[in-house]
């Protein structure tokens, strides 16, 4: 179930065609639900005072002022300065000062009291501004006449363009009077927030509220050839405020529909406003009939909003989801979700009737770096019913429901500045496995740090020697861990099995230079664990079983360890290119990293106790435990070991001509990223003293837009005829000199034919990542017919193109693949255990026309994973959409098509054929 979010508040309509039985009975209850809406629908309130626009000055030698024109200035020699004229002087019918030019032509005729302005004429009188062809100024009748150029084929040209403050008309003609500020408009046109408005007569009553007569308003870019536009006698514009208009018809493709309203209100507005979100409707097959995602929508303030979603079905199930997004700038930023659905399926009595009820909390929070400097406090968190990304039939929810894990984490941090500097924090973690519904959590872990102190370094300059980079910290890490099921999360019995420690560590370690190029590490660590919970094991002789009894009080234990490594790094450079010569490959450069450690763990049995138990011959054995198995750091090591570690890291690089021809320098690529070698020796094993060898790399080809990653363990010893393995070398054993035991390559590509972009819709991604799943689409696409941000395009802020008849010359497409593939021969299995091919791509098979899919194929099991196939058409101003998965527990489609524009998003008809219900 998915959020409608408006960016604007408003009364919406909605069209909905619906089944033909029923057709008259919603018909009418959709158009009370209309009636309803528009009654409650509140106008913007009144904001305060206006601000006046400048005055733009424009300097022309052909500017003339009004005052130049009335105003004679009287000579000394006819000055009477005893005589008073008693005739009154007449106010002025300007309050500001005209400035007016034109190209061609500026005649000011004195008998009519008229100026005349010809080609490019411009006039600007305090916030009003006008341009035209033709301008005529009348200060007897105080009224300003703008017009056309009529070019010598016919054509007009230099439509006049009005301007007072923000608001812009470009009609055919129109006459302004200066005195009472209204203005008489012919075919104007004029856009309002998104809105596209065209009348023939338009009459400006002021600045603030406008009559039209016979208008069409449309969210078409086109207004002289719209796709689809309302009709209405009578409208009522208050620019930045609403819309009002009289009987309504709607008209497509200049065909009028049967579609109408009495009346109409369209706040307009360009902040966001509380206002209804209406729901759609619709038919489930298990369910009934429906209203689905109604609600309403809280503009709150400028940081928070909330919006409260309900969905409601025939046989009782309901649904209820509120999202609110929140933001304050420089400081933070983030969302929170709660959705929770009662379900019922078939009905009460029948032996298919059931209920269900899922719930789901996501959070997400994030703090700016520049709040504060020396805390930070951050939020990711999906928890809830591991059934509910299975059970809900949202299409935002699809590409998450082959999800099996849900992660959360909250945590907080901060840092004292010092020497030496202290670090803390406290951190929440949830993990929950939706197909076992086993959840684990830390509620809460609280760790702190000590940097590093070195004792003995000097003041100043750098540290040298053995001594002078001995150096210690101290670490603490506190944990509350607990371990429940789905069914009894937050119950009494989730807190009764709750597990707590305290570890303390202190580090000691040192490094220094040995012959100038091999670099020499050692380390110790000491540990001390604190527990709050102990067990006692013993056996009942009347029970005839072990007893495990738990003991609450504080326990401790001490450990400590030693290792120390030697490693350094060699280079080898293999040089190809001659002199005179201009071979492809110049070099190949060869870094490695070889490595050798030694580590000693003694063996603590003085935190072991024993136990004898008889079995049923009568023999008694003597079993060993340890009183802190069962604490959340685990139990000292009982087994003395000292081992010595051998590691090798490759990476290899070449130098090839590049392609370039311009280029001065050669082009380096990667031939392996890295790969690594890595085992062990057991100094203190008597038998099987070899680790494996485990062999990793990675590397990227095609111009890096193929990523490889690959690993493999190979081992030296046999297997016996029990499939055990055995102290005998496999070489020896009539083998190879290692037995492959496991192997496993996974490979990532992209391809498009736009030098390999990707398309993921960032909205998508998100939603994705939100649940718990990939950040690509080859699960299937994150999508909310109804929520224009789930789309690639922007379509308010993109340039039209014209579209060009032959679209043969450019398909845009793009492929994303994912290969996998693991094998597994520990015990002689020689098995495939997983393989598979996972892809997601989208082609436009012209300008406005595109299908997807995402499917994969599991060669293992041979058969498809979850498919999701898209198609997609661009209407201009309006969207169709069809998505559609053919196969599977979840086959399903959905068919929509509606305005884009936010304004009207409501305007929409969907069809949906939810899944059906399997056992």
């Amino acid at each position: 179930m998915a959020i409608q979010k408006p960016s604007h508040t408003f009364t919406k309509i909605h069209l909905k065609a619906l089944r033909t039985n029923y057709f008259n009975i919603l018909f009418a209850l959709s158009f009370t639900v209309f009636i309803n809406t528009f009654c409650l629908a509140q106008d913007i309130p009144k904001k305060g005072g206006e601000v006046e626009a400048e005055v733009e000055q424009e300097s022309d030698s052909l500017n003339l002022k009004i005052g130049d024109l009335t105003e004679i200035e009287a000579s000394e020699a006819t000055q009477d300065t005893v005589q008073e004229d008693s005739t009154k002087t007449k106010k002025e019918f300007l309050t500001g000062e005209i400035t007016y030019k034109a190209q061609d032509s500026n005649y000011f005729d004195v008998k009519e009291q008229k100026v005349y302005l010809y080609n490019n004429a411009e006039v600007y009188y305090e916030d009003m501004e006008l341009k035209a062809g033709v301008i005529v100024i009348d200060y007897g009748k105080s009224e300003v006449y703008a017009g056309r150029l009529k070019d010598s084929l016919g054509e007009y040209t230099q439509h006049p363009v009005f301007k007072q403050g923000e608001n812009v008309v470009e009609p055919d003609s129109i006459r302004f009077n200066t005195k009472t500020e209204k203005a008489l408009v012919f075919n104007s046109k004029t856009e309002q927030q998104g809105m596209n408005i065209h009348a023939p007569i338009t009459k400006k009553e002021n600045d603030s509220v406008i009559f039209l007569y016979k208008g069409r308003f449309t969210t078409s870019k086109n207004i002289e050839n719209p796709e689809y536009y309302f009709q209405s006698n009578k409208i009522k514009l208050v620019p930045k405020k609403k819309i009002v208009v009289g009987p309504t018809n709607m008209v497509i493709a200049d065909v009028p529909t049967p579609v109408g309203l009495p009346f109409g209100f369209f706040p307009l507005t360009d902040k966001h406003t509380s206002g209804v979100i209406i729901p759609s409707f619709g038919e489930q097959n298990d369910r009934g009939y429906f209203l689905q995602n109604g609600g309403y929508y809280f503009a709150i303030n400028d940081y928070v909003d909330l919006a409260v979603l309900g969905d409601y079905y025939t046989n009782g199930s309901y649904g209820l989801r509120m999202e609110s997004n929140y933001a304050k700038r420089y400081r933070f930023s983030g969302n929170l979700g709660f959705r929770y659905e009662n379900l019922i399926t078939s009905e009460r009595g029948f032996p298919d009737y059931a209920k269900n009820t899922i719930y789901n909390i996501r959070w997400s929070h994030s703090q700016d770096s520049k709040a504060s400097p020396n805390s930070r406090f951050s939020a990711s968190v999906n928890l809830g019913s591991s059934r509910y990304y299975r059970s809900s039939l949202n299409q935002v929810n699809s590409p998450s429901f082959l999800n099996n894990n849900m992660s959360s984490s909250v945590s907080y941090s901060k840092t004292f500045p010092g020497e030496p500097q202290v670090n803390a924090s406290i951190t929440a973690t949830h993990s929950q496995n939706t197909n076992t519904e086993s959840v684990n959590m830390t509620l809460p872990t609280l760790q702190a740090s000590v940097s590093r102190i070195f004792p003995f370094a000097p003041k100043n300059g750098t540290k040298k020697g053995i001594i002078q980079n001995i150096n210690f910290q101290y670490n603490l890490r506190a944990e509350n861990r607990i371990q429940t099921t789905d069914s009894l999360f937050f119950k009494k019995e989730m807190w009764d099995d709750a597990r707590n420690g305290i570890k303390h560590s202190i580090p000691l370690s040192t490094n220094f230079k040995i012959f100038k190029y091999l670099s020499l590490s050692a380390s110790t660590n000491f540990e001390e664990n604190w527990v709050f919970r102990t067990v006692r094991k013993y056996y009942d002789t009347t029970l005839e079983e072990d007893v495990e009894v738990e003991e609450n009080g504080f326990d401790s234990f001490r450990t400590y360890n030693f290792s120390t490594s030697l490693g350094t790094t060699l280079y080898g450079m293999f040089n190809f290119e001659k002199e005179g010569e201009d071979k492809k490959i110049k070099a190949i450069r060869h870094v490695m990293r070889p490595s050798i450690s030694y580590s000693i763990n003694p063996s603590f049995n003085q935190y072991y106790d024993t136990y004898e138990v008889i079995d049923a011959d009568g023999l008694t054995t003597t079993e060993e435990y340890s009183r802190f198995e069962n604490s959340i750091f685990g139990s000292p090591n009982n087994r003395y070991s000292s081992s010595v570690g051998i590691a090798l890291s490759n990476n290899i690089e070449a130098k090839v001509r590049d392609r370039d021809s311009t280029a001065t320098e050669a082009k380096k690529i990667k031939l392996l990223d890295n790969l690594n070698f890595s085992t062990s020796y057991n100094l203190a094993a008597d038998s099987i003293k070899w680790q494996p060898v485990r062999v990793s790399g990675s590397t990227q080809i095609l111009d890096n837009k193929m990523s490889i990653n690959f690993g493999a363990t190979l081992d030296p010893y046999a297997l016996d005829n029990n499939n055990r393995k055995i102290d005998t070398w496999n070489v020896n054993n009539g083998g190879s000199l290692f037995r492959l035991t496991s192997a496993n390559i996974t490979m990532n590509y992209s391809l498009s034919n736009t030098m390999f972009d990707g398309s993921q819709n960032e909205r998508s991604k998100q939603e994705n990542l939100r649940s718990g799943g990939r950040a690509d689409d080859l699960f299937g696409r994150a999508q909310d017919f109804a929520d224009q941000t789930y789309y690639d395009e922007d379509d308010e802020d993109e340039e039209d193109e014209e579209p060009s008849e032959l679209y043969s010359y450019k398909i845009p497409w793009n492929l994303r693949l994912a290969y996998a593939v693991n094998y597994n021969n520990s015990a002689r299995q020689n098995e495939i255990s997983s393989h598979s091919l996972m892809f997601s791509g989208d082609v436009e098979l012209s300008p406005r026309w595109s299908v997807g899919a995402s499917s994969g194929y599991d060669f293992k099991n041979k058969g498809f994973t979850y498919t999701q196939l898209r198609f997609e058409r661009d209407l201009l101003s309006w969207r169709m959409s069809f998505n559609w998965v053919p196969f599977s527990a979840r086959s399903s489609w959905y068919f929509f098509i509606g305005i884009k524009a936010n304004m009207l998003k409501d305007i929409k008809y969907d069809k949906r054929r939810q899944p059906d219900q399997q056992l």
